[in-house]
């Protein structure tokens, strides 16, 4: 690649990622704003859950009864069940994983041939000072040995409010929530997301992470903090470019 292509692409990058610049710096001394409420299904990038769908099931009633079919309550179910309803999601993941692996492997060989009496010619090979009992020995030895481990924990324990965005039509309710804290300069944000069955939100209205299906939980931040955690812009452009 020649000298002139990489400065132009070099700077081009960075007048991308310059582009947000000015609004660092007239926010500087400020605290990170939160976002503003808006509808997830207007946003850039939502698309509706399509998922495969037994066939639709009629609905049945029972004539001259005051109990409602799926009511936990005599008078009214309160779990969430229509789009726009909220409902707790009780975050708790705690994984920990430890494998280790050893592998040995050793194998030797030994192979004689010797020729005591061929025909005579044994008498020749004693001549030039060769053991015609020991005319060739091939020792071969090989040997291998691996060694593999694996440690990984992680541990996420919260509650996060979340909308039903979604029905899809075996009844199974798409869910997403967002949570965002602000503590001095540093948001937190938190994002929850997946589908989940009506029959495993509890009476109290709070369902466990554990059941939610297509989970997408996302723990991450923003704010002087993080900036410092990372890399300069500039820094990453050359980690892309250069090849070493």
């Amino acid at each position: 690649m020649r000298p002139a292509r990489i400065a132009l692409i070099v700077a081009a990058a960075l007048t991308t990622t310059a582009c947000g610049a000015p609004d660092r710096l007239r926010n500087i001394g400020r605290a990170p704003s939160l976002s503003a409420i808006n509808n997830p299904q207007t946003q850039p990038g939502y698309r509706p859950v399509s998922m495969p769908m037994p066939e639709p099931q009629p609905v049945s009633h029972n004539p001259n009864s005051l109990w409602r079919n799926g009511s936990r309550a005599f008078f009214r179910d309160q779990r969430a069940q229509r789009v726009g309803d909220i409902l707790t999601i009780k975050v708790k993941i705690t994984d920990q994983a430890n494998v280790q692996n050893t592998t040995t492997r050793s194998r030797n060989n030994t192979e004689a041939f010797g020729a005591p009496n061929l025909f005579g010619l044994e008498n020749a090979a004693r001549a030039r000072g060769i053991d015609p009992a020991n005319l060739m020995t091939l020792n071969g030895q090989s040997g291998n040995e691996g060694r593999g481990q694996t440690q990984r924990s992680e541990q996420l324990v919260t509650n996060v409010a979340a909308v039903v965005m979604q029905i899809l039509p075996n009844g199974n309710l798409v869910l997403e929530g967002k949570q965002e804290i602000r503590v001095n300069f540093e948001v937190r944000e938190l994002v929850v997301a997946g589908i989940v069955r009506p029959e495993d939100i509890e009476s109290d209205n709070t369902i466990d992470s554990a059941k939610i299906a297509q989970a997408r939980i996302g723990y991450g931040g923003r704010g002087q903090i993080t900036d410092v955690q990372q890399p300069r812009y500039g820094q990453q452009v050359m980690d892309v470019l250069l090849p070493w």
